[in-house]
């Protein structure tokens, strides 16, 4: 028997696919989308925007305004199609082969798609449903904390709440956290040939990168062999970078980007201070040579990690409506689910899809899974309907 919920699901998923929500974009246009489709059941929602405007999380409690409520959990941001090899139109959602291709379809507006399908069904709960939609999880889960915290503070209180991150409908109880790092180095301009005149900013970043390569292998021989995570290890990454003018000058500026994604027990902190100490010391020896030379650290996030401990209730909440009695998991990508458990909320990761679809060329949601994440709001739908 099909779901109920699978046609209306793809009729909606196709549209949020549509909406090219980029991180370095605004998501506004998905997000009215959404207020527009809520509105049709007489609900409103909320906006949590950031400080220019251009972006918004949106919150939005179905059913009656009671404590208890599941809080669903889905971000609107994807990562860019630049440079990928695409078989199809990223932002069409194209099905071959009983594979639903397009960019968000798995990571993560899936799992959107079916929340929203489920609204006509979870109106009538006897338990709310709050579904919290976020902006700018890709780049370091900066969009949701703003909108947790009004959550917290203005409703009444949700028992926990479901992130819905691709984990092919298990129960996932562990994340690592990600902290990105930024690393600007100003040098100063010379003849190439005149190297005594001048700082190659290029050369100074790269003894800079060369001590995180390091510092990276260092975390994988120091590798704990009881993790359950995989890789077990926090990883260190440099995802991007760029410096120079031209061959024969001395690099006035250079830039590049990291990651660190560490599991709970690892403080990234304690990590990062040698090298931050010689970004520090090298700083400050530029500047004797030349005072408008220099190197800058800055972290541009700091997204927490997911423990396996406390949250409990929600994964017995998950496995009900799953019938999966598989231990759960653990997951090597950050999410926003540690930053819920952080606020209060027990939290659990469970949506369709494979994390290995996510990013790549292609991005693609099995309709099985798709149809999976459909049962699953069906019989929660069912469940909040019991007293």
């Amino acid at each position: 028997m099909i779901n109920q919920l699978l046609k209306p699901a793809l009729v909606i998923l196709d549209s949020l696919i549509s909406f090219d929500t980029t991180s370095r974009n605004s998501n506004l246009e998905l997000i009215s989308w959404v207020e527009d489709y809520l509105s049709q059941y007489g609900i409103s929602a909320a906006r949590v925007s950031n400080a220019d405007g251009s972006k918004a999380n949106l919150y939005a409690t179905i059913g009656p305004n009671i404590p208890g409520g599941i809080i669903l959990s889905g971000h609107s941001d994807v990562v860019p199609v630049d440079g990928q090899n695409w078989s199809s139109d990223p932002f069409t959602v194209t099905e071959r082969d009983g594979l639903l291709h397009g960019r968000g379809t798995c990571d993560m507006k899936g799992f959107i798609a079916l929340a929203l399908a489920a609204v006509p069904m979870l109106k009538d709960g006897k338990r709310p449903v709050h579904l919290a939609i976020s902006y700018d999880e890709e780049i370091g889960c900066l969009g949701a904390p703003a909108m947790i915290e009004e959550i917290a503070a203005t409703l009444p209180k949700p028992a926990l709440a479901i992130v819905g991150e691709p984990t092919m409908m298990k129960p996932v109880n562990g994340h690592k956290g990600i902290s990105v790092h930024e690393v600007e180095v100003l040098g100063h301009e010379a003849h190439s040939s005149l190297t005594h005149l001048g700082i190659s900013a290029n050369m100074i970043a790269i003894e800079l990168m060369h001590d995180l390569a390091e510092l990276a292998r260092d975390l994988w021989d120091k590798a704990d062999p009881g993790s359950p995570f995989i890789p077990p290890h926090a990883t260190l990454t440099i995802g991007k970078m760029e410096g120079g003018t031209a061959a024969n000058i001395l690099a006035r500026r250079a830039w590049f980007i990291f990651d660190l994604r560490c599991p709970p027990d690892v403080d990234p902190d304690v990590i990062l201070k040698p090298f931050k100490e010689k970004a520090a010391a090298i700083d400050a020896q530029l500047k004797d040579a030349f005072p408008d030379t220099g190197v800058r650290v800055e972290q541009l996030s700091n997204a927490p990690p997911l423990g396996q401990s406390g949250s409990a209730e929600a994964e017995a909440f998950v496995r009900k409506l799953t019938g999966d009695n598989v231990p759960a998991g653990v997951v090597s990508y950050a999410a926003e689910a540690g930053q819920f458990r952080q606020a209060g909320f027990p939290t659990i990761i469970c949506g369709p899809g494979s994390i290995e679809q996510a990013h790549q060329p292609d991005e693609y949601l099995s309709l099985d899974q798709f149809s999976r994440g459909a049962d699953f709001m069906l019989r929660l739908a069912e469940e909040l309907k019991q007293p």
